[in-house]
């Protein structure tokens, strides 16, 4: 999901738990690779992927892909990013996302649950982008709330609930573990301008991405 801006050094909820102080970006990302962000009509992002076995919980391969996933997003400029974007056949997924009460949320996911939508539960229709589908957003609907089960990539329970902002980024990004993106949700006429828009704002968004990586290079460095 794209957009990301986070003050340094704030309270935080960090895996569903609130912490006093947390840095600007997530240590994991110190240990990271920015890996190559998937584009919207690569197969991996247009099915469901695989669950994560328990073989690889806790192994240095996820604890990798993890890293490399929320280096990669902060170059991106992102709010969440899922395995499919980058290239990874997995289910799973890392976040730094604030709720509409400016609330930051940063964790990651294996093996994403959405708990069911009350059907009385409002839906609110804001902007929504994706890191795959780079450049432009569009309106659509998601539910003013939602929770998230799965495991960390220790293999330990996890619950994250989040509402407004953050609930949209938890279900944009449950949506692409199960090779769903945001454009698949919109009217067929709204998705044929989306795509339009991306062709003609790529490149740029790119070079911006490759700047990013650069500066974070330099600051990991340091």
């Amino acid at each position: 999901m794209s957009e990301q801006s986070t003050p340094a050094h704030v309270a935080a909820v960090v895996q569903g738990r609130e912490v006093e102080d947390f840095p600007e970006l997530a240590p994991e990302a110190s240990r990271g690779r920015v890996r190559r962000i998937t584009v919207t009509g690569e197969e991996v992002l247009h099915r469901r992927n695989a669950e994560v076995p328990e073989q690889m919980w806790g192994g240095r391969e996820l604890h990798q892909l993890v890293d490399d996933m929320f280096v990669t997003m902060y170059a991106a400029e992102g709010v969440g990013l899922a395995g499919n974007q980058v290239g990874v056949d997995l289910r799973l997924f890392v976040y730094d996302c604030p709720d509409d009460d400016g609330v930051r949320h940063v964790g990651h996911v294996v093996n994403p649950v959405l708990d069911e939508r009350d059907p009385e539960e409002a839906v609110e229709v804001d902007s929504e982008g994706c890191l795959s589908v780079p450049g432009p957003h569009a309106d659509l609907g998601r539910a003013a709330t939602a929770t998230v089960r799965g495991v960390d990539r220790d293999g330990n329970p996890v619950v994250v609930s989040g509402s407004g902002y953050f609930a949209r980024c938890l279900q944009h990004e449950t949506d692409h573990t199960m090779g769903r993106l945001y454009v698949d949700r919109l009217s067929a006429r709204e998705r044929k301008r989306v795509l339009k828009k991306m062709n003609e704002m790529a490149n740029d968004v790119f070079a911006r991405r490759e700047e990013r990586a650069a500066q974070l290079a330099e600051e990991f460095a340091g």
